[in-house]
């Protein structure tokens, strides 16, 4: 008899016939003990693919004909046909899409004959990826793609939404899933424009959709995108204008502008640089073109952990400078040194030029003699004697490289003091001045301060002497007095140091 209506399994052990009430009434085959062993999963996830093994014997094989695999409600979900004497099958389907048990179990000719296996059907679990390209041109949109594919090979395509934030999780975009682009999978995607240079990075977070039988998942891995002028990991920077046998400065910023390594320069493919050390994203090689006409200049950079990148740029080399290079040196608060010119500097000077050259290259100061150079700053430590300062460019952007000499006559200095007495004033009889303070620094030449009062005004001033070392002024009386403070000068080194007050009593 041909099994038609829904049935269920009650027990391997149940060797009775079973009937169903209902408004229409059909007698179920009768249920025998189980003949053959059925194996499979304990769960799976929903529209997932999933195979159950029936086993039979060496005494006891599996019979020829039509196997049906059926659920507890009756439904058949696969068939088999095994070879008349096979020891085993396979029953293949796919799982509902609804969360919920099912009974399993083998029926040949409406009679069962295995025993019943629990299947699970769950919701699924899932990953999220998402992809942009590696480097970017600033200003310009680039596509951002995420996908969310269902775990254990479902079918199901992940219904809901696509969190894209940034590294600080800040929300970039919340963008809908469709369906696809394979079984199982969904897909959404951004486009973002780069507003500025940099690194920028993206994480992409599922966002289940109400009754999605999909779970969520973790963020996905961050992806990076750099973003550069030129869409480019490394950009060459050269002068406009380049002349044979003139110095001119290559620069290759690299990006990120952490990054560690070095940067290669070429001609025509060709080193015309060591390895440079990458510092802040910048490499810069000053380079004096032995050639003219066209060629090409380029920059590749490698790092540590093996990235690397290169570009070219074609350029035009002229035959001849067009003009010597001209240098502004200019010192504060007095104005623009001549070249050739001679100069007094007194000992103690000490300041910081101002430079620039009509080529934009840097000015590197040198001197023979007492002096002291260091980058652009100028120290005198000597009051007598010559020092011979020269000022360098090395040109470039279409200038030959220049040198200009200075003559420094170095005369004494003037001597100076931080001293303690008061501002000339009106001070009350009795009252006592402060000239010079316990433990006061000597002149700047290292002379010490003597102190008088200028004649006239002993009677009404009078100089203490307190044992801490300080020097003090009385006001004895009404009347007027002048107090000197002097140093003696050092011959050839500094000048004579004077200060004066004058206070009177009231």
């Amino acid at each position: 008899m041909k099994y038609r209506s829904p049935w269920r399994m009650l027990s391997s052990t149940i060797a009775s016939m079973v009937l169903i009430a209902g408004a229409l009434t059909l007698a179920a085959p009768a249920a025998q003990a189980a003949q053959y062993t059925l194996t499979g999963p304990q769960s799976a996830g929903v529209s997932t693919q999933v195979s159950l093994t029936l086993q039979g014997s060496e005494s006891n094989p599996l019979p020829g004909g039509t196997l049906t695999l059926l659920d507890g409600s009756g439904h058949e979900l696969a068939y088999a046909s095994p070879d008349p004497g096979a020891l085993s099958t396979t029953f293949t389907f796919q799982t509902p899409n609804a969360v919920a048990p099912l009974a399993l179990t083998a029926v040949q000719d409406s009679q069962a004959i295995s025993n019943a296996v629990a299947l699970n059907v769950t919701a699924v679990s899932t990953t999220t990826t998402i992809s942009a390209p590696n480097v970017a041109t600033v200003g310009q949109q680039f596509t951002i793609n995420t996908l969310v594919t269902s775990s254990g090979g479902s079918a199901y395509p992940p219904p809901g939404q696509v969190r894209i934030t940034d590294a600080n999780n800040a929300t970039v975009a919340l963008i809908g899933l469709t369906n696809g682009p394979g079984a199982g999978q969904s897909f959404a995607y951004y486009r973002f424009t780069p507003p500025t240079a940099g690194t920028y990075l993206f994480i992409a977070t599922y966002v289940p959709a109400a009754g999605s039988l999909a779970t969520a998942s973790p963020p996905s891995v961050q992806d990076a995108v750099i973003a550069t002028p030129s869409g480019n990991t490394i950009a060459l920077t050269i002068p406009p204008n380049l002349h044979q046998n003139t110095p001119v400065t290559l620069k290759a910023n690299v990006y990120p502008a952490n990054i560690q390594g070095t940067v290669g320069f070429t001609l025509n493919g060709n080193p015309i640089s060591p390895a440079v050390p990458i510092s802040n994203g910048v490499a810069s090689f000053t380079w004096t073109p032995n050639v003219s006409g066209s060629v090409t200049l380029g920059a590749n950079y490698t790092t540590p952990t093996g990235g690397s990148g290169s570009t070219t740029n074609q350029v035009n080399i002229s035959a001849a400078p067009l003009a010597t290079d001209v240098i502004t040196l200019v010192q504060p608060g007095w104005g623009p040194w001549g070249n050739g010119g001679s100069y007094n500097m007194g000992n103690g000077s000490n300041f910081t030029f101002q430079a620039s050259t009509l080529s934009g290259a840097p000015v590197t100061l040198s001197e023979t003699g007492p002096c002291v150079v260091s980058g652009l700053n100028l120290q005198v430590n000597n009051g007598s004697g010559v020092c011979n300062m020269k000022a360098s460019s090395p040109g470039g952007n279409g200038y030959a490289a220049v040198t200009y000499s200075y003559t420094v006559n170095l005369v004494p200095g003037v001597q100076t003091a931080v001293v303690s007495a008061p501002a000339s004033g009106r001070y009350k009889v009795g009252r006592v001045l402060i000239l010079e303070s316990p433990g006061q620094q000597d002149t700047n030449a290292g002379q010490n301060i003597n102190w008088r009062i200028k004649k006239g005004g002993k009677s009404v001033c009078k100089l203490l002497y307190p044992n801490n070392g300080s020097v003090t002024l009385k006001i004895k009386k009404k009347g007027s007095c002048t107090v000197l403070g002097t140093a003696p000068g050092v011959a050839g080194q500094w000048l004579k140091f004077s200060t004066a007050r004058n206070y009177t009593g009231r």
